[in-house]
């Protein structure tokens, strides 16, 4: 499932530069920063990208088979795919990200959901430990247009409802109603439920955006996606 211009094949190789770019900030981390806090719940750093690597191995009969053992606990199947793919040490957990770099492996063909997952987690990691790569205007856009339009992982969509996104450093514009501005990263990271962006943002509607991320807070490990998951 493509969104505006880009075909799949566009999304996955976005998903596989933005892969290798976390993959570069991650290789010289130290122990401490390795188990340091995130953006995502309680899950470290570590734990964060075992989750990525998870999400980049599971194709739809996996994630069904996965859905089904836990009961449709998206909780359990969350705790026992991201324990598989934690390895003994910090190093073997970024080599078994490695190795997923260029998958195409997914649930579903919802493509842009999965390189937003990718953008996301990146930046659940990177903002705690300060560092400065962003992701690719290249690769934000379609992830925006996809979450301003679907609940998928998250309620973006129900974050975005009645709200025009408009990007402070892009052309990038989305939506009706109140007006919300600021960075493309910014207005990303915010409608997928992240607190940490909101002061980032400014216009009538912002403050209509914060009151429902606090109303509807994200919690990583009760989220999973998969087919049949979107609300088109």
């Amino acid at each position: 499932m493509a969104t505006g211009k880009n075909t799949d094949g566009d999304l996955w190789a976005l998903a596989r530069a933005e892969r290798a770019r976390l993959a570069e900030d991650l290789a010289n981390l130290t122990d401490e920063q390795w188990q340091h806090s995130t953006l995502c719940g309680d899950w470290t750093v570590e734990q964060v990208l075992a989750h990525l690597t998870a999400a980049a191995s599971l194709n739809q009969r996996q994630w069904l088979r996965s859905m089904i053992g836990a009961r449709f606990r998206a909780d359990v199947h969350n705790q026992r795919r991201l324990d598989e793919y934690l390895g003994d040490t910090p190093a073997q957990t970024l080599q078994q990200f490695r190795a997923v770099i260029d998958s195409t492996t997914a649930p579903s063909a919802h493509t842009a959901a999965y390189l937003g997952e990718v953008l996301v987690h990146a930046q659940d990691i990177r903002q705690p430990l300060g560092l400065p790569r962003t992701p690719s205007s290249e690769a934000l856009v379609p992830v925006a247009e996809f979450y301003a339009s679907h609940n998928f992982t998250v309620p973006s969509q129900t974050y975005a409802d009645g709200l025009q996104l408009r990007a402070t450093d892009s052309s990038f514009t989305t939506g009706y109603g109140l007006l919300v501005t600021g960075p493309l990263l910014a207005l990303v990271m915010s409608i997928a439920g992240r607190a940490a962006y909101l002061d980032q943002l400014a216009g009538p509607g912002a403050s209509t955006l914060r009151s429902r991320v606090q109303r509807i807070p994200f919690n990583p490990s009760e989220r999973t996606p998969g087919a049949g998951s979107v609300a088109q």
